[in-house]
């Protein structure tokens, strides 16, 4: 079993990063294979509801690492989101790359990268924002079938460098703590699926407030 972690910072070994190893080292010591892949400071495009990627099956810009990330989206069996608190939200990278990663997956087969897969997000800040930017990007699981996995505290490190989160004792154990759980539930669902549990995923009707 493998987690992937999406760095969403600038700061390609910042305080994020830090989170993110913090929740990979407990990954890890529970027998999950990890790797931390990172947005980069490439300029990143939003989602230009272009539609091209039903056609694709992948984004039509493909100028950056999104569709890297998808690709190996599909093979992974779980998922941590970091990213820095900016101005009391996510960054505007993470936020245009997971818009176009979860929209554009689908190949129109049904399959997808992320569906049924557990997911949880880690912010990290000097000071504030942090459950602003747990809220944001936790929306992006509730919308895809992802089951949310949280720690003993909202996933959360402070700190205005990587040896300022290292002193940040609770958040570290918070990260810890999101690894262990991370595994128990990936072993948990493995053990479902071993005993042949499915699950069923009805036909949605899509409609708006006036029909």
């Amino acid at each position: 079993m493998k987690v992937l972690l999406l760095n969403g910072s600038p700061h390609k070994n910042g305080c994020t990063y830090t989170a993110l190893t913090e929740v990979a080292n407990s990954l890890n010591d529970e027998g999950i294979e990890t790797e931390i892949f990172w947005v980069s400071t490439k300029p990143l495009m939003s989602c230009t509801a272009c539609l091209k990627c039903a056609e694709k099956g992948e984004c039509a810009f493909d100028n950056d690492r999104v569709n890297e990330f998808v690709k190996k989206a599909y093979d992974a069996d779980g998922f941590i989101f970091g990213s820095p608190v900016h101005y009391a939200a996510a960054t505007g990278a993470i936020t245009s790359f997971l818009g176009r990663a979860f929209y554009s997956n689908s190949n129109g087969d049904g399959s997808s990268a992320f569906k049924f897969k557990p997911a949880a997000m880690v912010a990290s800040a000097r000071r504030a924002g942090t459950t602003a930017t747990y809220d944001q990007l936790n929306k992006f699981f509730g919308i895809t079938q992802m089951p949310i996995i949280s720690s003993f505290y909202w996933n959360m490190v402070h700190g205005n460098s990587p040896e300022e989160v290292r002193q940040d004792i609770e958040g570290l154990e918070t990260m810890q703590q999101l690894g262990k759980n991370m595994a128990y539930f990936m072993k948990c669902i493995e053990a479902g699926r071993e005993k042949g549990l499915t699950i069923e995923d009805k036909p949605k009707t899509r409609t708006n407030f006036i029909r």
